[in-house]
């Protein structure tokens, strides 16, 4: 995973050195003094070991704009992106779930197709166009919610009024960013519900007389959670590219912002610090999912 970030970003178009001092009309001479001091004059390979030693070592390296290092710069804005994407990714899955059961229950009725129409709409709509348009329409238009930021720095408040502002400032990211994954975990779990409700044992269930909630709930809908909890797992790697674009709409002080930056400044060592930890993140998002797998069925238990 290093190696092929590394190389990707290395080999990508474009000169930090040069990036990093502008048109200053600087001598040929001085940008070269730059690269040597930030160790780009050295062939591809010799900087690879050397930032595979470091990784070694726990050192992510020093960002070529600031000059602060990585982790701390990392560190200082994951609270925010795992605040936004932990609520939309939770709460997508959740009323996904819900809007699937309802939408299972009674397949090709009127709610199931709105269901169905809703979820298309939610699918094909781009996250950035969509964030573009809850800030035109709810923010600017109605003022109902702030346009960008994570809390208010006019007035800072504190104690229980920054989180419910931090709240207030979260409802329209987590909306542009989580409608998406609404519709594909609806979509999801209705279709295994289905799936699941056709099956011998429920068959069997409902011949012994037990009632149909019980039959529904206690015994289709935990089987029926399988392939959502693998959805979940994919979806966390995937809404990461999300919001990185919500964060550029709507001005959230997160990793995403840090990336965008980073991308335009042609800052390596955050690049590749900030691809070091979000694969990390994803990795154990797909060690949790498998743990979740073993209490949603026992039998992969054994």
């Amino acid at each position: 995973m290093i190696i092929v970030n590394f190389l990707l970003i290395h080999l990508a178009p474009g000169d930090p050195a040069t990036i990093f001092l502008g048109n200053l009309g600087t001598s040929q001479e001085y940008v070269q003094a730059v690269r040597e001091r930030l160790g780009l004059d050295q062939p591809i390979s010799v900087q690879l070991f050397i930032y595979m030693g470091n990784i070694l070592r726990g050192d992510l390296g020093f960002s070529y704009v600031s000059q602060e290092r990585v982790l701390k710069l990392i560190l200082e804005r994951v609270p925010a992106t795992l605040l936004l994407v932990g609520t939309a990714l939770v709460l997508s899955s959740v009323f996904g779930v819900i809007l699937g059961v309802i939408s299972a229950r009674r397949p090709y009725s009127l709610a199931d197709n709105l269901n169905s129409f809703l979820a298309l709409i939610g699918y094909s709509i781009p996250v950035f166009w969509l964030g573009q348009l809850l800030l035109m329409f709810l923010s600017l238009k109605l003022g109902l919610f702030p346009a960008q930021g994570m809390v208010s720095l006019r007035r800072m408040p504190t104690g229980l009024s920054y989180y419910l502002d931090v709240g207030h400032h979260l409802i329209l990211p987590v909306l542009a960013l989580g409608l998406r994954y609404l519709a594909v975990n609806s979509r999801y779990a209705r279709a295994s519900m289905l799936e699941v409700l056709s099956l011998d044992y429920v068959t069997t269930a409902r011949a012994k007389g037990l009632p149909e909630r019980r039959v529904f709930y206690r015994h289709a809908l935990r089987n029926a959670l399988l392939p959502v909890t693998t959805l979940f797992g994919i979806n966390l790697g995937v809404i990461f590219a999300g919001a990185v674009l919500t964060e550029a709409v709507f001005a959230w002080p997160g990793l995403g912002m840090l990336m965008l930056n980073a991308v335009y400044a042609r800052d390596y060592p955050v690049l590749m610090g900030l691809l070091l930890v979000i694969s990390t993140m994803v990795i154990l998002a797909n060690l949790v999912t498998d743990i979740l797998y073993a209490f949603l069925d026992p039998r992969i238990q054994f």
